[in-house]
């Protein structure tokens, strides 16, 4: 009985695994915490074309656009992927990083990034938002402030002069450690989107605002509205549905079944052959079982067909039959008796 208990424990195992991973989220989706509802923004996502695959009429063959009207130049971004378009540098990004930008705009010949990719979806409240991080680095401190900064370091010059040289030492002693942790503390842009529901646009479509920017240029909000946004109450689509799910789980289990049978009737009961089977004489009785009705119902489809007709199944008469035959036969001889007769 240990032995049977342990296989039917994996299966139940098995089954509580299928069932926690039944409601597993794809990348760039999410559910609505207050109304369960799923929302799914992959539709929106461009990818690249293949190189071999012609474009058609519906594919987009650029990422989304927003206009930054008194920002001087246009933004350009994608939902949870990169961008599609070939960026060859961008200011304070390596190059292994570059395929991974979701968002940039240009300035000056120069291409600036405003965040890497990502796929997780946050809901505040109920607004759904996406944010991207890790862009270029930030601004420098406008000239007013760099002028007000010089200010200020004037009237300490004297007392600075002392310190210079002792300050120059340390500077030059920790120059690669310093190198190496400016990329950790150096402010970087990012890219914040707020998502709206818009059921009068098509699916897969979107339409891309820019809404502004933080004072010290470091962070971007866009509003997309999309029907992509609008959630529904349908499951998420995952890779086996209820009927997948249902056959992984009967084949599981057969599978459990069989082994575990098998190795309790070779090393319990010592059975060899066929009859190492779990339950050989219920399923040897079914065979026989099903012979025994494959042949009843093949003899009663017998009678059912035509037969041929032989010399002992003549058409009579509907009226007399073989008996009024024979009556005539009788009366045909007895007047030819009388005839003969006279």
């Amino acid at each position: 009985m240990r032995l049977l208990s342990l296989p039917f424990a994996v299966l139940f195992l098995l089954t509580l695994s299928l069932a926690a991973d039944s409601k597993l989220l794809l990348p760039c989706t999410i559910y609505q915490p207050a109304t369960n509802a799923y929302y799914d923004l992959n539709p929106i996502a461009v990818q690249p074309l293949i190189d071999h695959k012609k474009a058609h009429k519906d594919d987009r063959t650029e990422s989304w656009h927003a206009k930054g009207y008194d920002m001087g130049t246009n933004f350009t971004l994608n939902f949870c992927a990169p961008v599609i378009e070939r960026i060859e540098e961008a200011v304070g990004i390596k190059e292994s990083l570059l395929r991974n930008i979701s968002a940039f705009y240009e300035w000056k010949g120069k291409t600036h990034s405003i965040g890497q990719t990502s796929t997780e979806l946050v809901f505040r409240g109920r607004e759904l938002s996406l944010n991207y991080t890790n862009g270029s680095p930030c601004d420098s401190p406008s000239t007013h402030d760099r002028r007000k900064l010089k200010h200020d370091d004037d009237d300490d010059d004297d007392k600075d002069d002392d310190d210079k040289k002792k300050d120059d030492d340390e500077k030059k002693s920790h120059k690669d450690k310093s190198s190496e942790d400016n990329d950790n503390d150096v402010r970087r842009k990012s890219t914040l989107i707020s998502l709206a529901c818009d059921q009068n646009l098509p699916s897969g479509k979107a339409h891309v605002s820019f809404i502004g920017t933080s004072p010290d240029q470091c962070t971007y909000f866009f509003r997309a509205k999309t029907m992509a946004a609008c959630g529904g109450v349908k499951e998420p689509p995952t890779g086996l549905g209820a009927g997948g799910v249902f056959g992984v789980i009967l084949m599981i289990f057969l599978a459990v079944y069989l082994l575990g049978g098998i190795a309790y009737q070779r090393t319990v009961m010592h059975q060899r052959g066929w009859r190492q089977l779990p339950n050989y004489t219920v399923w040897a009785s079914i065979g026989s079982l099903l012979k025994d009705v494959l042949i009843i119902l093949t003899s009663s489809c017998s009678r059912l067909l035509p037969r041929r007709q032989g010399y002992n199944q003549l058409p009579t008469s509907e009226r007399g039959g073989r008996g009024s035959r024979a009556d005539d036969e009788n009366r045909l001889i007895d007047q030819l008796d009388e005839e003969w007769d006279d």
